[in-house]
C-alpha cells in the first residue's frame, strides 16, 4: 500500500463518528471494553473540565467508556483531589507496580497504566488541552472498533484552511517538523502518512501495548511508531482529524529537551534494527546557554531515555492479565 492509498483508507474525521448510538452498538456486539487515560502532573486547572465532559458525554449518556483514570506522576498541586472529585479513578505512578525501581516520566504513566486500566482499548489523552471535547476520545476509540485491522490510532488537529492569499500548512509541531519528520522520511519513508506523530491523543489495543516496550520520557510516542510499524506495518496504524487542539504552548528551550531525548530514542531504535549498527554509545548531556547579567553561562541537563520492556515481560502483568498455564 503506498501513501496516498493509505491516507485515503486509513485517515478519518471525527464527524464520521457521530452516531453514538450504533458506536455503542458495535462495542457491546464486540464485547470489547474501553479505558481513557488521563497521564498527569500539576494539572489542577483543566484535569476537571475533562473528566466532566468524558464522564457525562461517553460514560453517563452513552457508554462508551467503561472507565476514566487519572495517572499522576506526583503532582504538588490538587490534580488528584480535583480529578477525584469529579468521579475519575486515580493512581499514583509510584503505587503501581510498587515492586519494580521507581522512575518518572510520562512515558513511565502510560506504560502503568496498562496494568492498572482493564480495557482492551486503552485511549490516552493529555491533561492539558483547553478546547475539551468528547471527540477527543470517541474521534480515536470508534476506527478500532470499526475496523478490525487497525490497532494504534493517532490524532491529529488544525486542518489546512484555505484564505485568500493561500493555503496555511498544517501538520506537526515545531519538534515534529524539524526533527522527526526529517528522520522518518530518511529511515521510515511510510512514516511520515502520520501527520502529527507526536500528539499526545491515541486510542490502542492492549494486544499492542503489552508487546512493545516504552521509553519513559520524551521518545514514547516516536518509539511506538516504530515499534508499531516495524511488527505490524501501516496496516495497523489510523488516524483521527479532530480539527483543532488548544493548549500551551512550549518555550524553544523545553523543546530542545524534548528533541534531544527524542533523538536518543531514534538512534538507539535505528541501531537495535540494523538501520545504522555503527553508532557508538551516547552522550546524555544536553548543553545550553542563557544570558545571566550580559553574561553567557552553560546550563546543562542530563536526559536519559530509559526504557521499560514491553507488560507482558512483568511477571505480575502476567498473572493478572493472562493467568494459567
Amino acid at each position: 500500500m503506498n501513501i496516498n492509498e493509505w491516507l485515503q483508507n486509513h485517515t478519518f474525521h471525527y464527524s464520521r463518528f457521530w452516531d453514538f448510538r450504533h458506536l455503542v452498538e458495535a462495542k457491546e456486539a464486540q464485547g470489547v471494553t474501553i479505558s481513557l487515560c488521563i497521564p498527569t502532573l500539576n494539572e489542577e486547572n483543566t484535569i476537571g473540565k475533562e473528566i466532566v465532559i468524558f464522564k457525562s458525554e461517553l460514560m453517563s449518556r452513552y457508554p462508551l467508556l467503561d472507565e476514566i483514570a487519572v495517572i499522576d506522576s506526583g503532582s504538588t498541586d490538587k490534580t488528584r483531589e480535583v480529578a477525584a472529585s469529579f468521579g475519575a479513578d486515580v493512581y499514583l505512578a509510584e503505587d503501581i507496580l510498587p515492586e519494580i525501581e521507581r522512575k518518572r516520566g510520562k512515558g513511565e504513566n502510560l506504560w502503568k497504566a496498562i496494568y492498572q486500566l482493564k480495557g482492551d482499548i486503552i485511549v490516552y489523552v493529555d491533561a492539558d488541552i483547553k478546547n475539551i471535547h468528547p471527540r477527543f476520545a470517541y474521534g480515536l476509540l470508534a476506527p478500532l472498533v470499526y475496523r478490525p485491522e487497525i490497532k494504534y490510532v493517532k490524532a491529529f488537529y488544525d486542518r489546512p484552511l484555505a484564505y485568500s492569499h493561500g493555503i496555511r500548512p498544517s501538520g506537526g509541531g515545531r519538534v515534529t517538523e524539524i526533527l522527526v519528520r526529517p528522520l522518518f522520511s530518511l529511515f521510515f519513508p511510510e512514516l511520515t502518512a502520520i501527520i502529527q506523530p507526536l500528539s499526545g491523543e491515541y486510542a490502542v489495543r492492549r494486544e499492542v501495548l503489552e508487546a512493545i516496550p516504552f521509553p519513559i520520557g520524551y521518545g514514547v510516542e516516536t518509539s511506538h511508531l516504530i515499534d508499531v510499524y516495524n511488527r505490524w506495518g501501516m496496516e495497523a496504524f489510523g488516524q483521527t482529524d479532530l480539527d483543532q487542539r488548544v493548549h500551551r504552548n512550549q518555550s524553544t528551550r523545553d523543546l530542545g529537551k524534548m528533541s534531544f531525548g527524542i533523538l536518543q530514542t531514534f538512534l538507539l531504535r535505528a541501531k537495535a534494527l540494523g538501520l545504522m549498527p555503527e553508532i557508538p554509545d551516547l552522550n546524555s548531556t544536553l548543553r545550553q546557554f542563557q544570558v545571566n547579567e550580559g553574561d553567557f553561562e552553560q546550563v546543562a541537563y542530563n536526559i536519559v531515555e530509559e526504557e521499560r520492556p514491553p507488560m507482558l515481560d512483568i511477571p505480575a502483568y502476567r498473572e493478572k492479565f493472562r493467568p494459567g498455564p
